[in-house]
């Protein structure tokens, strides 16, 4: 399918107009990259996309709570908690970055099948978030008990038999598939360009999930290792492959595939990244989840990697706490003091700051109009700057 005349856009082309100032200055406080904007306010280029996503999604769940519950009334539950769990939060960060390359591509915004996919997305990131919270173990997200806490309370009736845990954990794995099967379905009027993109991002959200929980379990991971995990689990499924399908949905993702993986690559891992350092020093309120919540869990990250490598014998005895449940919050404040006198915290915000500005400079090589270069612009430093 072809598109419209494209002007390239670079720092020479003098008809490009940007339109908000987002010149990068540094907080010398915290040594990060702020615009003019607070780190938290949402931009435009997220906000117009996340309100027909949204409708699309409730119009999905609507539609399948009503068919489901004329074949039983008991599966009214689990399909209102699904449609809780995708509608309440959530950036909508992968619709917005698939939007805006299928636009940049010569795609419209009222098009069906960049919407479809934009659900489709948040639905198998709802899917991604269950399954998380089963194997980590976890008892809040968004602010709200797990999934599969809720159903545990639920069990915990006199009068129910078997494990209460088991059964929570059970029922919360079925709403991922289920989550995970509305997405897939919403994806078949995809083309076999788009579809095989969307299949190969399911796999890679696997094979790093695997990576992730067996790095959980070892302990500890090398450096490496740790950014293979950040870069398979979260970064590619959340930036690269969007902008991919959003240009495949045209058929022209030969056309934008390395330009686009310049840009989406390096911001996936910044993605990452920073949410590490959410995980191990957010702000509850914010982030949804108890603050140290990556500590208790032990999860393989580059933050606590370089932390690793760099601690003295003493602060080393200290950090073999990770991965203890148990921990809390003197312990958490212990722990996330040895992460700022290592420099790992950082080393960590200038990596966040270098592949954020790494994946701006490589806007300069996509073909695309004015206004979704100035989009991806602004969701870069969104992505760098975001406190949830």
């Amino acid at each position: 399918m072809s598109g419209p005349t494209h002007r390239r856009a670079g720092r020479d082309h003098p008809h490009r107009r940007r339109s908000r100032d987002t010149r990068i200055r540094r907080d010398p406080r915290r040594g990060r990259r702020v615009t003019g904007s607070a780190p938290s306010e949402v931009p435009p280029a997220l906000a117009v996309v996340a309100a027909p996503v949204e409708a699309r999604l409730r119009e999905v769940l609507a539609a399948e709570s009503a068919r489901w519950i004329e074949v039983d009334p008991d599966l009214a539950q689990p399909l209102d908690v699904l449609t809780r769990f995708v509608l309440t939060g959530g950036k909508r960060l992968r619709p917005a970055f698939c939007h805006w390359a299928f636009i940049g591509a010569g795609g419209t915004a009222e098009d069906r099948a960049v919407l479809d996919t934009g659900a489709a997305f948040e639905l198998l990131h709802a899917f991604a978030l269950i399954h998380d919270d089963v194997m980590d173990g976890s008892a809040r997200r968004r602010g709200e008990p797990t999934v599969h806490m809720s159903f545990e309370e639920i069990h915990d009736a006199p009068e129910w038999q078997g494990e209460a845990r088991r059964f929570g954990e059970g029922i919360a794995i079925l709403i991922g598939d289920l989550a995970e099967v509305f997405a897939d379905r919403l994806m078949t009027g995809a083309g076999s360009e788009a579809f095989g993109i969307w299949n190969e991002l399911k796999i890679e959200l696997n094979i790093g999930q695997y990576l992730d929980v067996l790095g959980t379990a070892r302990g500890s991971v090398n450096l490496e290792t740790a950014r293979r995990i950040a870069q398979y689990k979260s970064g590619k499924y959340t930036i690269e492959r969007p902008l991919h399908l959003g240009a495949a949905l045209l058929g022209r993702l030969d056309e934008f595939l390395i330009p686009l993986s310049r840009y989406g690559s390096p911001l996936g891992e910044a993605f990452q990244l920073r949410d590490d350092i959410l995980g191990t020093f957010g702000d509850s309120s914010l982030t949804g989840k108890p603050v140290g919540d990556d500590l208790r869990e032990g999860k393989p990250t580059p933050l606590l990697s370089i932390a690793t490598q760099r601690a003295t014998p003493q602060q080393r005895v200290v950090l073999r706490s990770i991965g203890t449940p148990s921990l809390g919050p003197d312990d958490i404040n212990e722990l996330q003091v040895i992460l700022e006198e290592t420099g790992a915290r950082a080393e960590i915000e200038s990596d966040i700051s270098s592949l954020t500005a790494q994946a701006i400079s490589a806007l300069d090589d996509i073909a695309f109009d004015v206004e979704p270069l100035d989009a991806l612009r602004d969701l870069a430093i969104y992505v760098e700057n975001r406190d949830r």
